[in-house]
């Protein structure tokens, strides 16, 4: 691993984590082709990652406030109405990610060998195409994040267990499953996002203890994938936002369709 290759991970990391074009996907590929051994860097891999959970954190620190500030809050005040309307959104991130990490519980060890696949990751890349090419059809929902129910955010949980298999992309699974389910669109990203934090905190929590490891030579380059992938990742929420809010998330489906669709051309000629 070198500069050059950590920066170039890093800006990969930030365009596909949160554009619903599989990051999980796009690493298995660029590793695949790029002859990097998939798992021989584990620790660089929860580098990127962190470098965009900071930058969602970062994105959305004045609503997770008042979210946090909501759970303290249980009196009669002037806010109390929208105290509880944040009580509840925190409720609902809570069901779906704990849907999320029964599925991940009882599949976790099949998504792992996924990774080792990237025929099947391109293919999945052709499944999250088409999912994100409906999701611009369905009728702009009316339904505000916070009043989602029950059924709904288990079922947006669902949708981000099947996105830890590579290749679907966990961004465009949870807010195609929002709008399916009548979410409002600005919200449906929002809700997506905040689910993002402890999904990526969770499946990055047991590689912690082996950042002692690294050499110093090692952490500078990691860092640096890191810086990346927070710049990257931080500019790409905010101009998702407004690509959700206006339809437009078809045009990432034709990019899933030309990736997956050319890797799997590549990998069957066995040129990689």
């Amino acid at each position: 691993m070198n500069i050059l290759i950590s920066i170039l991970m890093g800006i990969l990391q930030g365009l596909t984590e949160f554009l619903p074009v599989s990051s999980s996907g796009h690493l298995v590929l660029a590793q695949h082709f790029l002859g990097v051994e998939q798992g021989e860097n584990p620790m660089f891999e929860i580098f990127l990652h962190l470098g965009t959970l900071l930058a969602v954190i970062f994105y959305f620190r004045t609503l997770i406030w008042d979210l946090l500030r909501s759970l303290l809050s249980w009196g009669n005040t002037l806010d109390s109405h929208q105290h509880r309307r944040n009580r509840t959104m925190v409720v609902y991130l809570a069901l779906a990610t704990l849907m999320t990490g029964i599925i991940y519980h009882f599949a976790g060890d099949w998504f792992k060998s996924l990774y080792h696949k990237p025929l099947i990751v391109s293919f999945m890349l052709l499944v999250t195409g088409g999912l994100i090419f409906i999701s611009d059809f369905v009728r702009h929902g009316s339904i505000p994040a916070s009043q989602m129910g029950v059924i709904r955010s288990v079922i947006i949980g669902v949708m981000q267990a099947v996105a830890i298999i590579p290749g679907i992309s966990r961004s465009g699974s949870t807010i195609s499953g929002a709008l399916f389910s009548g979410v409002k669109r600005s919200e449906a990203a929002q809700f997506s996002f905040l689910l993002a934090i402890p999904a990526i905190l969770a499946a990055n929590l047991s590689v912690f203890s082996d950042l002692n490891a690294l050499s110093a030579k090692q952490f500078i380059i990691y860092l640096l994938g890191f810086i990346a992938s927070f710049g990257v990742g931080y500019l790409v929420i905010a101009v998702l936002i407004r690509l959700i809010q206006s339809a437009r998330l078809k045009y990432f489906a034709y990019y899933c369709w030309a990736v997956g669709g050319f890797s799997i051309v590549l990998i069957l000629w066995g040129r990689f």
